[in-house]
């Protein structure tokens, strides 16, 4: 059965299946260790001087206990439903979060900072984390997980893990786009290069760390983001194509670069998961997956701080989120976020299920 042609509720039964498959199979995957953005940013950035967060209302409403955590969502984000689908914790835990320590990081941690990129210098746009400080933290969580589990164990969570990586679309959107600098310094095709560029090193570099199972994260259909829908008023605030070719295009050569470090480095397992094709597919047919709303977000954006975010000063949200793609007018719905991640374990993370 396809996917879009499922009902709503069939996306739990299929995480419920896929739990089921990971007892059957003893529970291979030891722990799942994430790098990136917003998209993956379970509060991180709560914890550094930047306005890049959502640790606040109405953010986290529908999380456990209604809190805001620093999600970019009204609930859960897709990296918490892959961790659940795969038998370990329900909702991964943010690295520089003081309430957890290394006994909650070793099944499961993320280093994750919204708004940043593979470009240092989209990190620098609003002070987050780069890339290259969260393999720094990766480097000390390991020293943490030696001391906590020992050098067997230790090493048998990190050459098991599953890491998975989740950024790019702030280079496009919110550097090369929107800021003098790198756009007079490359062509698009050559900026492209150059991310992908440093896409390789990063996994190198993991690699060299011991990680194995790796999965590169593609750019959703960027131009569909309400963000761009809502300027795009020549067009009829539809989806913007020039963007959303740019993120089939940039996702052709992550992929490329998925099969040439596998065939370059012995005993790596990367895959590539691709968000476009299924958020596309929700977009289009929206009522095929239970929503009512694409074109907009639930929140109130507030222009105040961060162009994306849901306003502060605004609380006001739509009564009820499942029937919105989008919670704000950069990120998916909690309920997006789960068939998000539905897919994505089905299609390519399922090797990881029973190796």
């Amino acid at each position: 059965m396809e996917l879009k042609q499922m009902a709503p509720s069939i996306h739990i039964l299929w995480l419920l299946s896929i739990q089921f498959l990971v007892l059957v199979n003893g529970g291979k995957i030891p722990a799942i260790i994430v790098f990136g953005d917003s998209s993956v940013d379970s509060g991180n950035n709560n914890y550094i001087p930047t306005i890049a967060r959502s640790n606040f209302q109405p953010y986290g409403r529908d999380f456990n206990g209604g809190r805001p955590t620093g999600r970019f969502s009204n609930g859960k984000i897709t990296t918490d439903f892959i961790s659940d689908a795969f038998g370990l914790k329900p909702a991964i835990p943010a690295y520089l979060d003081p309430s957890y320590s290394i006994s909650d990081f070793a099944t499961g941690v993320t280093f994750a900072s919204a708004a940043t990129g593979y470009d240092n210098a989209t990190s620098n746009v609003l002070s987050v984390i780069p890339l290259w400080k969260q393999l720094e933290y990766y480097k000390n969580y390991q020293k943490k997980l030696l001391s906590y589990l020992g050098d067997r164990k230790a090493n048998g969570v990190i050459s098991g893990a599953l890491y998975l990586i989740s950024v790019g679309t702030n280079d496009f959107l919110e550097n090369y786009y929107a800021i003098p600098g790198r756009s007079s310094e490359y062509t698009i095709e050559e900026y492209e290069n150059f991310l992908v560029g440093i896409a390789a090193s990063f996994t190198e570099k993991l690699y060299e760390l011991g990680a194995r199972k790796i999965s590169l994260g593609g750019l959703p259909p960027m131009g569909c983001m309400p963000l761009e829908r809502t300027g795009n008023l020549m067009g009829g605030s539809e989806c913007v194509d020039s963007f959303n070719n740019l993120a089939a295009d940039f996702n052709g050569k992550l992929n490329a670069l998925v099969i040439k470090q596998n065939k370059k480095f012995h005993g790596m397992q990367m895959v590539f998961s691709d968000p476009y094709g299924i958020l596309m597919k929700i977009i289009q047919k929206p009522a095929v997956y239970g929503f009512e709303v694409t074109a907009v977000a639930c929140c109130a954006t507030g222009m105040f701080e961060m162009g994306y975010a849901c306003s502060r000063r605004n609380p006001f949200t739509c009564s009820n989120a499942d029937k919105f793609v989008f919670w704000d007018s950069f990120h998916p719905t909690q309920k997006t976020c789960s068939i998000l991640a539905t897919y994505i374990v089905q299609n390519a993370l399922a090797k990881f299920l029973s190796h």
